[in-house]
């Protein structure tokens, strides 16, 4: 659904605020259909992008797993090798 907003859960270090922001913007953009509201949206926009935050803080905060903590820089090689083979000319 939504391309850009990436798990968040299980990290280390865990997500931060920003990321979690970053995340419901993206998710309200989606829901919208706005990249940017108008100023008669401008502030229901923003407080829906609060509240999803404030949702997905608590949704991560609270889930619990036995998997080892993925780290962001192995994770984000794997995606790089990933991206290389998927664009590779052939």
């Amino acid at each position: 659904m939504c391309r850009n907003i990436k798990t968040l859960f299980n990290f280390d270090p865990p997500a931060t605020d920003e990321e979690i922001h970053a995340a419901a913007l993206q998710f309200v953009r989606k829901l919208s259909g706005f990249n940017s509201p108008s100023k008669a949206n401008e502030a229901v926009f923003a407080q829906a992008i609060e509240q999803v935050a404030a949702s997905a803080r608590q949704l991560i905060d609270s889930l619990v797993t036995a998997a080892e903590p993925r780290y962001r820089e192995v994770e984000a090689a794997k995606a790089r090798a990933r991206n290389a083979q998927r664009f590779a000319r052939h």
